[in-house]
């Protein structure tokens, strides 16, 4: 397990965006966020304290949080420094992203001689079988995105939050680094072999109650040219019988690909929506959730109310506003 709390290392992140790890752990898990590390040239800022290696460990912070997911998910040279600093400080470190801490010798050396752990939470710890589509009870929702970074974890949180305050029957399923962070399980879909992602989301949302809901967490987008293959898996593995169309309205082009436009929410309901139907005929999409978070409160409220107008379907910023609105509309699937 890993140790709890954090201090949540940003290191030279350029943008807040960056930094979405660690903004997913303060936002949901504070009580975990001892405090946060910037290097200098850092863009991102969390709000909490900033704080040294030796300021956290007095302030109970037990594990250096790898905060940043780069493209790539590469540990960078310019944060060894402070990485070898906190294994001899006392710190254990956990990362989620692709190139292992295990695998930088300099690390594994240090760590080895001091007696601490390094968790890599982005590599498979299951043998994952081939997805074979049987249908499964319970119910699933799944929220897909037009683009990557738009806040499907963030929905689907949200909605648990309200569901459990509800009283309902439900689990959020983690599928990526930051949602393993924050429930500590799930299926770090995006470092399993091609042939086994489908099948690592049959896994993690096995059979259940018939009012039981799993909210998977949704990851990239159909069309994005980098990341569309995990979100095939999750449609296909999932086999939602929710969708929850995910947007981010300010942006002028595909995260980290200036040559793409975002599609419509139009084109994401009818192309994720005809894919979903591959393995569930009956899945609906029930609501839209929009990222709002570089809008004031009353453009926000102005842009909701004329998508709610336009699409014929609930909306919402459930992290600003409350997912009461797609909470109301899943009960009702």
């Amino acid at each position: 397990m890993i140790k709890t709390p954090y201090l949540l290392f940003l290191g030279d992140a350029p943008d807040q965006l960056a930094v979405k790890v660690a903004q997913g752990i303060k936002d949901w898990r504070p009580e975990n966020a001892v405090g946060q590390y910037r290097m200098e040239g850092c863009k991102a800022d969390l709000g909490l304290t900033d704080m040294t290696l030796r300021e956290a460990r007095a302030a109970g912070a037990k594990t250096l949080v790898i905060g940043v997911a780069n493209r790539g998910g590469v540990i960078s040279q310019a944060w060894k420094k402070v990485l070898v600093m906190a294994l001899e400080e006392g710190f254990d470190l956990a990362s989620g992203l692709h190139n292992l801490l295990r695998d930088e010798p300099d690390l594994a050396a240090v760590a080895e001689a001091t007696g601490r752990a390094l968790h890599d939470v982005r590599l498979p710890e299951v043998k994952y079988p081939i997805a074979n589509g049987v249908k499964r009870t319970g119910k699933r929702c799944l929220a897909v995105g037009t683009d990557c970074s738009v806040g499907k974890m963030y929905t689907a949180l949200a909605m648990d939050k309200e569901m459990r305050a509800r009283g309902m029957n439900c689990s959020f399923r983690a599928t990526g680094q930051t949602g393993i962070l924050i429930t500590g399980d799930g299926a770090p879909l995006d470092a399993v072999v091609a042939d086994f992602m489908a099948g690592s989301v049959e896994y993690i949302s096995p059979d259940n109650d018939p009012d039981h809901w799993d909210l998977i967490e949704g990851q990239g987008s159909l069309f994005h040219a980098s990341y569309s293959g995990v979100t095939m898996a999750l449609i296909h593995g999932g086999q939602p019988d929710a969708l929850i169309l995910c947007h981010e309205p300010t942006r002028d082009h595909m995260r980290g690909l200036p040559d793409y436009k975002l599609p419509t929410l139009e084109e994401l309901r009818d192309v994720a929506l005809t894919m979903a139907k591959v393995v569930n005929p009956a899945c609906q999409v029930i609501g839209i959730s929009v990222n709002t978070q570089h809008m004031s409160d009353g453009d926000a409220a102005s842009y909701l109310a004329d998508l709610e107008a336009k699409m014929g379907l609930p909306a919402t910023d459930p992290f600003r506003f409350g997912a009461e609105k797609l909470v109301d509309a899943l009960a009702a699937v």
